[in-house]
């Protein structure tokens, strides 16, 4: 799957913006007016929702908040949501171009980014509170109304916002974009919502919820379906599935901004001098505690990109793993948007060798082609082609020495910088995606020369998606050896991994690496 690169530094300082629950207890009733019926959305009156909330340690330092006016920071978030929700937009590409349009930098571009980040990926478990503090479904408040109150309820029990400010500035953002009667009803809803702190409203909205799988998935916010698939690819690596609940709210939480310093493209010294600091889990990933990548020069000019770890291990695995024969040439059978591509064709420069990426579709291979720009200004031998990787193994058979196949996939394993991914993928699309997949693979094999390497990676651990695709294609061919990639996924220490599977393939975990959940196999064609 494609390597996204996020829009502001998505984290925050002294104040909690990733998600997790606090431990909020109940007490005695509290009051608040009942959500009014109205045109803009609102519900009808409910009945008073339990026991007034401790005091919460709050900080004040959140973007200038106005009494009637959305202040640029949350009317930005708003608009992504629209956006994506109405669109079908996606937010990792959405937000940077929305943070360009209102100026927004720094801490209220970090503040809009957790804002848009966190509410779409706790979506699930703040619809329900708000059913309950509404005392109607959600899916019965128009959605304009509805994303103006999950914005808010993000504030309140996922961000360290005040109550008053939170409050305040959704119902200021309601007014603005919905109507006025739409602001007294989120007025009221979200004063109910500050009664109960995050951990007292998971204990409602769960209770009674007896199956284990469902009520983890209303608690950490993925469909059902989905954390009964983690749940199977977690024993199906050899993990114990009592590590569900923490890869679960590991997809909750904002990951590193990590880049990748392309090799030979750029001079750690360089990278030293922007901030970032060298990332144990690569020997080519830095760091970028804060700040927007797109202000370094190295960025810019595509000597380094924003990179999860976990993808730059998948190309560095394939690139070291010996080879016998002629190593001269590469294929990056599914390249766009371009990030393992570009990482593929430092490491082929530097060794002379070529890298020919492919890509079917034509607005992501001219991306590719923008992402290899850096290579190509060193001398990098790079080809993009726009092609179906279908036909790649009938049109040039044992042509290649190297081939990646970053396929297309569900992307399971990059819900933390996708947010909104969970709630639109089905298990239907892996019914599509599988024959498409095992295609790919097939083609691949068909490409490669004799004794040359394959490797298939996906950023989805799913089983459907990674070793009963595998086992499949290796079924219809005896020409096709599984080889142990572990070895070859190696650290910045130059030490393999750990915590990777029980081989031949590996699989990478966010609550284990703080990487995306990438998987890999390494094929070798006899």
């Amino acid at each position: 799957m494609a390597d996204a690169g996020r829009g502001g530094d998505g984290r925050r300082d002294e104040r909690r913006g990733d998600g997790r629950h606090g431990d909020g207890q109940r007490g005695g009733r509290g009051g608040g007016p009942a959500p009014r019926r109205g045109a803009s959305g609102g519900g009808r009156e409910g009945r008073p929702t339990g026991g007034h909330r401790g005091p919460r340690q709050r900080s004040a330092q959140t973007p200038g908040q106005r009494a009637r006016t959305a202040d640029p920071a949350r009317d930005t978030a708003y608009t992504v949501l629209r956006s994506v929700h109405e669109d079908g937009a996606y937010a990792n590409l959405e937000l940077p171009r929305a943070l360009l349009r209102a100026r927004l930098r720094g801490r209220d571009a970090a503040f809009a980014t957790e804002l848009t980040y966190g509410t779409l990926r706790m979506q699930g478990l703040y619809d329900a509170v708000v059913a309950h503090a509404a005392d109607r479904a959600a899916a019965s408040i128009d959605v304009p109304v509805l994303d103006v109150l999950r914005l808010g309820v993000h504030q309140l029990l996922g961000m360290r916002v005040p109550d008053h400010a939170a409050v305040s500035s959704t119902v200021a953002l309601a007014r603005q974009h919905v109507s006025q009667g739409a602001g007294g009803f989120v007025n009221a809803v979200l004063r109910r919502v500050t009664e109960r702190g995050a951990g007292a409203w998971v204990e409602l909205v769960t209770a009674g919820i007896e199956d284990p799988i469902a009520r983890a998935a209303l608690e950490h916010s993925h469909p059902e379906w989905i954390v009964r698939a983690l749940r199977a690819a977690l024993v199906a690596n050899g993990l114990p599935d009592t590590e569900l609940p923490q890869l679960l709210a590991a997809h909750n939480t904002p990951g590193p901004l990590t880049l990748v310093a392309r090799p030979g493209l750029v001079a750690d010294a360089e990278l030293e001098e922007a901030g970032a600091t060298p990332s144990p889990l690569a020997p080519t990933a830095w760091t970028l505690p804060s700040g927007d990548p797109g202000d370094l020069a190295s960025v810019r000019e595509g000597r380094a990109a924003v990179q999860d770890a976990g993808s730059q291990l998948l190309a560095l695995a394939l690139a070291s793993a010996p080879l016998d024969g002629p190593d001269a040439r590469w294929l990056d059978l599914c390249a766009g948007p371009g990030g393992k591509a570009g990482l593929l064709a430092a490491l082929a420069h530097q060794r002379g060798a070529s890298l020919h990426a492919n890509e079917v579709s034509p607005h992501r291979a001219q991306l590719v082609r923008q992402t290899l720009s850096g290579a190509v200004e060193a001398g990098a031998d790079v080809t993009v082609t726009v092609g179906d990787g279908r036909e790649v193994g009938a049109n040039e058979p044992d042509s290649y020495d190297r081939i990646l196949v970053d396929a297309p996939c569900t992307g399971l394993g990059a819900l933390r910088r996708r947010p909104e991914a969970r709630w639109r993928r089905t298990p239907a699309d892996l019914t599509e995606l599988g024959p498409l997949q095992r295609d790919l693979l097939r083609s691949a094999l068909d490409a490669v020369r004799p004794g040359g390497l394959v490797a298939w990676a996906t950023c989805s651990p799913h089983i459907a998606e990674t070793h009963l695709v595998v086992k499949d294609v290796l079924k219809r061919r005896d020409d096709v050896e599984l080889v142990d990639v572990r070895p070859f996924l190696l650290d910045r220490g130059g030490q393999p991994l750990a915590d990777t599977g029980e081989g031949p393939w590996a699989q990478l975990w966010p609550h284990r690496h703080d990487t995306d959940g990438m998987f890999v196999a390494l094929l070798r064609k006899r």
